[in-house]
């Protein structure tokens, strides 16, 4: 049975991303990048998918786990009634090789350790061939399947029916490390690595990261936290973001809602260079406006909604029919079938961010600028087009109210760029195309008859990214307006916990069967739209209630399931963390505490 999603630690060497349950397992890991094949998936079947197990022998309890300070350095300590032991689990970033390191210290007695490997390539459905000799003087087992090698270097283990497993004892004062690394097959075998400084680089970086982050208030462990998830799911290389590090962890147990999210969304690179400006990451706020435009360049035609890590554009959906998936929910799919969906919100979303950096006194370069005036093009020949919306409904194109307005957002930051930084470009014509959209929307967008904007033109449903008007500046937070949008929204589509859903899926048609739990990120700009609306006291008490739905060690999914207690979809989620961020900010303004960079963002808005 698998381990809840909560269960989870994330591992980050910032081209990839392990994830280890309380129990000692690795149960997902995929080398060398995000969206590279896995190599352990466990997580969305069973241990004969591939999994690397160290723990105790015998009974044993988990005393203690959590990150050393600022880092992804995993320490977990276990007691047994022979003694206790500390393992450490981490990927190296100062190392460029592809590796997981799994150090076992021996704390009191003397404890048996009992080791598992399961290796299997291409999502848990090739089983490699294994043979294990000596390397740099130490035991190594080494498992090659076509081009993938997998290096393990530690205790030697014994073959039984297609894994691996062994036990060693660690004393008192005793240290055992377990290095596990991948390379291309057809080249030689890497050197063992200083596993004292890898550790100490891991530690080091991380520690230096984290305490570069501009923030304070009562929420600033979580928004730190939150920012240290947005880096750990950064590529280095190429600074694109993957939305997470997983696929196909369900948004409804059991459920069909399983989606690929190893891949780079426009909005969220958007955010996120928006969320780290803010917070005092100039160079990688920088970092993500290039790996944007590279992603984006070409002819605006080509626009999609997301992109591989280095800005692949073909990211055909498949479903892998050998795994049972999580929890029995399938069918468990790679790939993402939504990158060809036309998400007219798009283009809004990464103009409001450009804009913000202009704003923090980044200057546009000969490829920025004149790129976002072609992006514009796209937009308004584009203008009358209906859309999938921000949710990636498989129905039929509409016209989101949503979606207009973001549309609407472009252009009123292509006229503030011509306006009030000087660029060139056909500010009047800008303007006539903002106005008409704005007229548009609250013609066709509101209806006067339930008090609220509506999720599509002419509907009488809301949509929680109804929220995210006010964050664009398309009327105050405290609008009449904005205040009936907000009612209508606490009365369909809050529920009995007190947490938001993105729509009412019984009564949308996104081309799928209906249900699934709360979107965290949709709470979480309900908390940001109670503190810019006068409810400070609401927005504190939702927060306080959805920060504690992180993890022990402080990561989010992408949904909460309120009545099991458990975390559901894809984990940990960028997209519950960006919205974490914004809504920490949000309690901040309101206070009236907000520091220099929380105060432009605020400027922003007005």
């Amino acid at each position: 049975m698998q381990s809840p999603i909560e269960d989870y630690a994330l591992l980050s060497d910032l081209h990839t991303g392990a994830l280890v349950s309380r129990s000692g397992s690795v149960d997902w890991l995929s080398f060398p990048r995000f969206d590279s094949e896995s190599v352990f998936a466990a997580m969305l079947g069973t241990p004969e998918h591939g999994r690397w197990l160290v723990e105790p022998s015998s009974d044993a309890d988990v005393v203690e786990r959590s990150y050393i300070d600022s880092t992804f350095v995993l320490q977990t300590r276990w007691r047994t009634s022979e003694g206790e032991v500390l393992v450490t689990d981490f990927m190296p970033v100062t190392d460029r090789r592809a590796n997981v390191v799994r150090r076992v210290q021996g704390l009191r007695g003397a404890v048996t350790m009992r080791q598992e490997l399961e290796i299997r390539f291409g999502y848990g459905d090739i089983t490699p061939w294994v043979t294990q000799g000596t390397h740099d003087g130490g035991p190594v087992l080494l498992a090659i399947a076509g081009p993938d090698a997998l290096l393990l270097r530690g205790p030697r283990l014994k073959a039984t029916d297609h894994r691996h497993e062994g036990t060693f004892v660690v004393a008192e004062g005793d240290v055992v490390d377990l290095e596990l690394v991948w390379y291309p097959s057809h080249r030689e075998k890497p050197d063992a690595l200083d596993v004292d400084e890898a550790l100490d680089g891991a530690i080091s970086y991380w520690r230096a990261w984290g305490a570069s982050c501009r923030i304070e208030g009562d929420y600033s462990d979580a928004v730190r936290r939150s920012l240290l998830v947005l880096r750990a799911l950064t590529h280095e290389d190429t600074g694109g973001i993957v939305a997470a590090p997983t696929t196909s962890l369900p948004e409804q147990f059991g459920g069909s809602r399983n989606w690929d999210y190893r891949f780079c969304w426009l909005r969220d690179a958007a955010l996120t260079l928006e969320a780290m400006m803010t917070h005092g990451f100039s160079e990688e706020a920088l970092e993500w406006r290039n790996w944007l435009l590279r992603a984006v360049a070409g002819d605006p035609e080509d626009l999609q909604i997301m992109y591989g890590l280095a800005g692949e554009r073909h990211l055909p959906e498949r479903e892998l029919g050998h795994l049972p998936g999580y929890a029995g929910s399938t069918p468990v799919r790679v790939g993402n079938g939504a990158v060809d969906q036309y998400q007219a919100d798009v283009v809004g979303e990464v103009m409001v961010a450009l804009e913000k950096l202009r704003i923090h006194g980044v200057t546009e370069d000969s490829f920025s600028w004149p790129l976002q005036r072609a992006l514009l093009g796209f937009a308004e020949k584009h203008l009358h087009d209906r859309d999938h919306g921000i949710w990636e409904m498989r129905g039929d194109p509409q016209h989101f109210t949503h979606s207009r307005v973001m549309m609407w957002a472009a252009f009123d930051c292509a006229v503030r760029a011509v306006r009030d930084h000087g660029l060139p470009g056909p500010q009047q014509r800008w303007t006539e195309i903002r106005d008409g959209l704005r007229e548009e929307i609250l013609e066709h967008g509101f209806n006067p008859d339930l008090g609220s904007f509506t999720q599509v033109y002419g509907g009488t449903e809301v949509d929680a990214s109804l929220l995210q008007l006010p964050q664009v500046g398309f009327l105050d937070f405290d609008d009449p307006l904005m205040l009936g949008t907000v009612e209508r929204i606490e009365q369909d589509l809050l529920d009995a916990h007190g947490l938001l859903l993105r729509y009412r899926t019984g009564n949308s048609d996104d081309g799928l069967e209906p249900g699934e739990h709360p979107f965290l990120a949709c709470s979480f700009w309900l908390v940001e739209q109670y503190a810019h609306g006068g409810r400070s006291d609401d927005a504190v008490r939702l927060m306080d209630q959805l920060v504690g739905y992180s993890n022990e060690l402080g990561l989010l999914a992408e949904e909460y399931d309120p009545v099991g207690g458990r975390m559901a979809g894809n984990f940990p989620q960028a997209f519950s963390h960006l919205a974490l961020v914004r809504a920490a900010d949000a309690l901040q303004m309101a206070d009236g505490k907000a520091g220099p960079y929380e105060a432009m963002a605020r400027d922003q808005l007005q």
